[in-house]
């Protein structure tokens, strides 16, 4: 019987081997040694790390038996069973977080999220949650988020008040495109911009365009009186009153008595009323003592 014998492994070859094993191994020592301290950085404990871990795998194993189940004809039935199985593992609705609140009761905001309380991540409907807070009149806008794995995120955009409305009866805080806010009392509407007259509230933009001529008088003016849906009245904080033209004559003739004031001071002055309906010129009734009859819209008496 032949003996067979085997060639040893030449020296150069088992070192060159040896070589590549130490390589790798100290490859895989740096590489594990950056990603501790990568994850050693971030602001999670170990026992986060391992809970979002089995989150992960617990949500890949919930897709994946859904797809089939799925493809299988079962939609309802898997949906059903991928809640219920992500409740059990924590994903159900425990937590509300709302942001963007400054001016509205804040409140009125958790009792439209609420309803939420216990319900499975899964099922919840983000679009109705918004739906929801977008009937709050002072709600412009909502964001609703799902935060894993037990977190509702809200954010919301509020509407900015803009004037006061007076309605038959009672105030309301409007915002500048007229949607009404909330009621509010004389006592807190003082100081804020008065709007009154039949329609008025349809031509709260408007009005806002019309003031935005003038700027320097905006200040000023105490209340706006939408007259005979066509034009409106100025009372300034002085009591003086402005009658302005109807349509698009009423913003150049709001200018021109910007420049009538700087030249004369009307507001503070002795007229009571300024009327600028008829083109070119400015009639001025005074309570008392001596009083132009009217005034030519190039700034001299006449």
């Amino acid at each position: 019987m032949a003996k067979v014998t085997r060639k040893q492994q030449g020296v150069r070859r088992s070192a060159a081997a040896r070589s590549r094993s130490q390589t790798a191994h100290a490859a895989r020592k740096r590489t594990s040694g950056i990603l501790d301290q990568a994850m050693a950085a971030l602001p999670f404990t170990d026992e986060q790390w391992h809970r979002f871990f089995l989150a992960s795998i617990a949500l890949i194993g919930l897709a994946i038996a859904g797809t089939i189940a799925n493809y299988a004809g079962l939609p309802e039935i898997a949906r059903d069973e991928m809640a219920k199985s992500a409740s059990r593992v924590g994903f159900e609705v425990k937590k509300v977080r709302v942001s963007g609140v400054e001016r509205m009761n804040e409140q009125l905001v958790y009792e439209r999220v609420l309803a939420e309380q216990a319900r499975p991540m899964p099922l919840v409907d983000l679009n109705v949650v918004r739906e929801r807070l977008l009937e709050l009149p002072w709600v412009a806008d909502a964001r609703v988020s799902r935060q894993l794995p037990d977190t509702l995120k809200v954010d919301i955009v509020e509407r900015v008040p803009h004037a006061v409305l007076a309605k038959p009866g009672r105030l309301v805080l409007v915002d500048g495109h007229g949607h009404e806010l909330e009621p509010i009392s004389a006592a807190n509407a003082k100081g804020k911009l008065l709007i009154e007259g039949p329609g008025a509230q349809l031509q709260v933009e408007e009005l806002g365009k019309l003031l935005d001529a003038a700027p320097a008088l905006k200040p000023q003016i105490a209340s706006a009186e939408w007259v005979g849906n066509r034009r409106w009245n100025l009372t300034f904080k002085t009591g003086q009153l402005l009658a302005l033209p109807e349509g698009d004559l009423g913003a150049p003739a709001l200018v021109k008595f910007a420049q009538l004031d700087g030249m004369h001071r009307l507001i503070g002055g002795k007229p009571i009323a300024i009327d600028m309906r008829v083109p070119d010129r400015a009639y001025l009734r005074c309570k008392d003592g001596p009083c132009p009859k009217e005034m030519a819209l190039n700034g001299r008496p006449e």
